[in-house]
């Protein structure tokens, strides 16, 4: 990371504008940024840029988002992401670029497969109960989630809903802390767990400002935060700002089976480029 072409800068400032775009809009679509800075800088430094880069898009997330989140779940994934950044910490001491590369993007295409059978049984359980009268309680879920913004589905409450909050949980803590990948991991299980738009975006905007500054101790301690990528930081956050402005204005405008499925496409697409990349 001593010399950094222009346009190799221009692609990291394109990879910053977009992730305050998907802080604010499809967070999804912050894999294409990871895979960006995984292309132009060596895997393991690249995490170490990209923190600082992510935390200051979740400040400008929970500014616009706050009041959508929904705490309940959040306080219980918090334990089960806890093992998972320690987890992959243990990883880091020992993986080379192509190992983290692989092992993230293995990891996201196969989430991926998991979220969209879980969803699918979801949408017949669903169809099931309205056949059989229960659909006033749905009705009512429905009106609940319109009204707050932060609806939950009908997964996280059962017994089901709890072993995915931790296994989504332990995956996104590791995939975060290895590569700075959670949030497709935790985008799969909110949409799993049946959030809406709004609720998604307040929610995970309040999960990863919380996570992301959590690990920096352990980024500093690796040696992938460091003064020489915190002046290449003190270059890109500017970046930020317009795309964060850029997904706010948008996110209004996109209808919410649109918005599913950009942020499983996203997630498919980021995972396969750092399998090939």
């Amino acid at each position: 990371m001593d010399t950094i072409s222009l346009w190799q800068l221009a692609a990291l400032a394109a990879a910053s504008t977009l992730v305050g775009f998907s802080k604010t809009a499809v967070s999804g679509a912050n894999t294409i940024s990871l895979a960006v800075f995984a292309a132009v800088l060596p895997a393991r430094e690249s995490t170490g840029v990209l923190l600082p880069i992510l935390i200051v898009g979740d400040l400008l997330a929970v500014l616009v988002y706050r009041r959508h989140a929904h705490w309940p779940t959040l306080l219980r994934l918090f334990p089960a992401v806890a093992v998972g950044v320690v987890a992959g910490t243990l990883f880091m001491l020992w993986a080379d670029d192509a190992a983290v590369r692989t092992s993230i993007g293995a990891i996201l295409l196969v989430m991926t497969g998991v979220t969209l059978w879980r969803r699918r049984i979801v949408e017949k359980t669903t169809e099931s109960g309205s056949d059989t009268g229960s659909g006033s309680d749905a009705g009512s879920d429905a009106g609940s989630e319109a009204g707050t913004g932060t609806g939950t589905g009908r997964e996280t409450g059962t017994g089901t809903g709890r072993t995915a909050a931790r296994g989504y949980g332990v995956l996104g803590g590791f995939t975060t802390m290895v590569a700075n990948a959670g949030g497709p991991v935790m985008s799969l299980y909110l949409l799993s767990a049946g959030f809406r738009k709004f609720g998604f975006l307040g929610t995970s905007a309040w999960f990863f400002l919380i996570v992301n500054v959590s690990k920096v101790p352990f980024s500093v301690g690796l040696g992938l935060i460091d003064a020489r990528s915190l002046v290449l930081d003190a270059c890109l956050l500017l970046f930020v700002l317009p795309g964060a402005y850029l997904g706010r204005a948008c996110v209004d405008r996109i209808n919410q089976k649109v918005f599913d499925r950009i942020v499983i496409g996203a997630t498919v697409v980021g995972g396969v480029q750092l399998l090939l990349i």
